[in-house]
């Protein structure tokens, strides 16, 4: 026994002396913030200075050193282990040593939806599409297909002379892929293979270069400024014209995410690189998780872009319906919802009892034929059979049958795949709570119909409750004008924003559901490895989507007002958006169909025409940022991590975060009765204006205005109004968690209107 004791405490502080050395020697990704005053005089560049530094402080080599930013962020990212970490913390001139944190994508009509026919109206006499010409959208993504015709640069001007980018050489990638529209093209790899565990120096699974091979970054590249392209559809679907917002506009990539995801040190050098290479609009459709803004990568790159005058546009995330589920909040950065068109791709499960449910697909493919087939619902508790999981499907019971799988746990073009490999002919993908009545279109490998969680519920009734269900499907190609239109998509995630719930986020939404774009002929449109068919478009979902819409807009609103900063732009896209669909009734929710709310929606749907002449604007100087972050809490040195400024003190600070110009409301009364806030507004629109305020609220809330009237002489003038939000006294126990309402300065040419959201408690 005592022998054996002694073995097995032996083999105890063996594996503990592993363990403490694979601690020691395993290397991770760290980002490293500096002093960026502190750099000696005898370093030429910061480069030196971070190499110098990191090897001087952890006797690391030289290959250590991943990074060295300049613009977006002030520090470097290095290969280290838990021990040089720890050293470089201890470092009178470093402020902090992060951990690499990964990120996730958020995955033809919408220009004539959104009222852009062929350049036409008001852009087209603002000269704002020529101006295009000047504008540059950096695109934050996985690369670009640069041989899709919506990169064509027929009859584009030369390359602006501020453009300082290039075109990267790889081994399938080259200056001869860019053009003058597609001017430029990077990848940024390290970080990801750091993760994968390779190394910077061994050869990654992924090739290193900025072609697409997943086809997201190609979509919303050519979403937010592709050229003209005629005869653009997916597989006969949404035929017709495919363009992007800001057709004239030019477009550069930067590869920051790969297979396993876009890793902070990477986007964060993406970022960096497109301040230095000249960008003015940054579209980033993707998102992690919620963090204190000083260790947010996009959030710190952002406000270094925006603080260069660049306009940043981010997704606000795919984790709708729930609440409180918002990526990119910043105020500096555009958050940007979801929702739907007015076009539609029907298609129908016709069942044997002769009902037929309405729902949607792309399937183009050959079909099942004319007559009924065999039914089956595996709600087996053991198999997963319902979710049609991988191997769940018994071949007996599903072959030659249509197959009902429940919506969630894996991709829903997957669920098709295992259907087909296990015999089934075809699919109905029923909805459950969580999806509620949102219904994606998905272009599957077996004929397959999505229905939503009603029509799910008396399809799965039928199919167990019948003693020999039968089923059809039928496919109605394409359908426009669809009514009600616009709705939320149920995906777009919800506020209030958790980490500064005084700012209102979402900021609007655009068309995010079912989109047409370019695509990556590296991959089929389903993005599943069985998936063999090729096509140069596709039709996607999600604020991914949305998001480039709003980068191409804001292009097209730079090109008209250069002098615009970008919460200027911000400010005219905001307060011009609408609330009433198609059919002038208030937007709704697809996850239940009830009406949509503020932290639904966040101001409402884009309307570029009214944006371009907004009449007021709300403006924030970087001044104004530092007393926001300063009311925050933070350290000074947080402060500083994120401004990148040496002689912050935060002697001047908001006493309520909500103070900020911001162009919406969000009125946090925890234990206070009474909040007020004043804004500024700035005149663009005609000299001599008169504006009269009208104020919308709940009846649990006053809220009054001072004063009621503003007169703008001249154009560029500021005046400032005051408001007061004043909580009425009621029962205990009777307050609403959440209340809506609006503020509107109007005349006979425009309406500024800001959303208002009254909460009492946090959450």
């Amino acid at each position: 026994m005592a022998a054996m004791a002694s073995s097995s405490s032996s083999n105890f502080f063996f594996i503990f002396f592993l363990v403490l050395c694979l601690k020691i020697t395993a290397k991770k990704t760290y980002i490293v913030q500096m002093k960026h005053q502190d750099k000696p005089l005898s370093f030429e560049t910061h480069h030196d200075w971070h190499s110098s530094s990191l090897q001087s402080l952890t006797d690391s080599p030289p290959e250590s050193l991943l990074y060295s930013y300049t613009e977006a962020f002030n520090g470097f990212a290095a290969s280290l282990n838990e021990e040089q970490a720890e050293s470089l913390s201890k470092s009178e001139s470093i402020l902090g040593v992060y951990e690499d944190t990964v990120y996730t994508l958020h995955t033809t009509r919408s220009p004539q939806f959104l009222g852009l026919d062929a350049d036409l109206g008001l852009w087209a006499t603002g000269g704002s599409t020529q101006a295009s010409e000047d504008v540059i959208i950096g695109v934050l993504d996985t690369g670009v297909w640069p041989e899709s015709k919506s990169f064509d640069d027929s009859g584009m001007p030369e390359i602006p002379s501020k453009w300082r980018g290039e075109c990267e050489s790889g081994h399938d990638f080259g200056p001869k892929f860019c053009n003058k529209k597609l001017i430029g093209a990077r990848s940024f790899s390290k970080g990801y293979r750091m993760a994968i565990g390779g190394g910077i120096n061994k050869k990654p699974k992924e090739i290193d270069s900025p072609r697409d091979k997943d086809g997201h970054g190609t979509h919303t590249a050519s979403t937010a400024a592709g050229s003209h392209v005629a005869n653009a559809s997916l597989l006969g679907y949404a035929s017709g014209i495919a363009r992007g917002m800001a057709t004239r506009a030019r477009v550069a990539a930067y590869k920051v995410c790969w297979e396993t995801g876009c890793f902070g040190s990477d986007i964060l050098a993406g970022m960096d690189r497109a301040i230095r290479d000249g960008v003015d609009v940054l579209s980033v459709s993707l998102g992690g998780r919620l963090a204190p803004y000083y260790r947010d990568t996009v959030a710190l790159g952002a406000f270094a872009a925006v603080e260069k005058g660049i306009f940043v546009s981010c997704s606000a995330g795919n984790s709708g319906p729930t609440r409180a589920t918002l990526a990119n909040v910043a105020p500096w950065i555009m958050t940007v919802g979801a929702g739907t068109l007015d076009r539609d791709f029907p298609a129908y499960a016709v069942l044997g009892n002769k009902v037929r449910y309405n729902g949607v697909s792309l399937y183009s493919g050959r079909g099942i034929g004319k007559k009924p087939v065999g039914l089956v619902y595996n709600k087996d508790n053991n198999t997963f059979g319902n979710l049609c999981l991988p191997g769940s499907l018994k071949p007996a019971s599903v072959r030659g049958k249509i197959v009902v799988c429940d919506r969630g746990t894996n991709a829903r073009v997957e669920k098709g795949g295992v259907v087909r490999d296990a015999g089934g002919v075809g699919m109905i993908l029923a909805n459950t709570a969580d999806s509620g009545e949102e219904l994606v279109a998905d272009s599957h490998l077996l004929p397959s119909v999505a229905v939503g969680r009603k029509t799910g519920d008396l399809i799965r009734k039928y199919a167990q409750s019948n003693p020999n269900p039968t089923a059809k499907l039928v496919f109605g190609g394409t359908v426009l004008n669809v009514r009600p239109s616009p709705v939320v998509a149920a995906f777009s995630s919800r506020g209030p924003n958790m980490v500064t719930p005084q700012i209102l986020k979402p900021d609007v939404i655009g068309p995010g559901v079912n989109i047409l774009a370019a695509w990556s002929e590296a991959i089929g449109p389903t993005g599943l490895v069985k998936d063999t068919r090729k096509t140069k478009f596709n039709i996607v979902s999600g604020t991914s989507m949305s998001c480039p819409h709003i980068s191409g807009l804001a292009a097209l609103l730079k090109a008209a007002h250069p002098d615009w900063s970008p919460s200027a732009i911000k400010s005219a896209l905001v307060t011009t958006a609408y609330t009433r669909d198609n059919t002038n009734s208030s937007l709704r929710d697809a996850a239940d169909g009830s009406l949509s709310n503020p932290w639904v929606h966040g101001a409402g749907h884009v309307d570029p025409q009214k944006a371009l002449s907004p009449g007021l604007i709300y403006d924030i100087t970087t001044k104004q940022y530092i007393s926001f972050l300063c009311s925050l809490g933070y350290t000074i040195d947080q402060v500083k991590t994120i401004v990148k400024r040496p002689n912050i003190t935060c002697s001047k600070r908001f006493k309520d975060p909500g103070e900020l110009n911001y162009p919406s409301f969000s009125v946090l009364f925890g234990d206070k009765r009474v909040v007020r806030y004043t804004r500024e507004l700035t005149n663009v629109g005609p000299a001599r204006s008169i504006y009269k305020v009208a104020v919308d609220g709940p009846s649990s809330v006053g809220i009054s205005v001072r004063p009621r009237t503003l007169v703008f002489r001249h154009i560029g003038e500021k005046k400032r109004y005051s408001v007061s939000f004043v909580a009425k006294r009621t029962r205990r126990g009777s307050t609403a968690r959440s209340e809506y309402g609006s503020i509107v300065w109007g005349n006979a040419q425009h309406q500024v209107k800001s959303p208002v959201t009254f909460s009492w408690t946090f959450l």
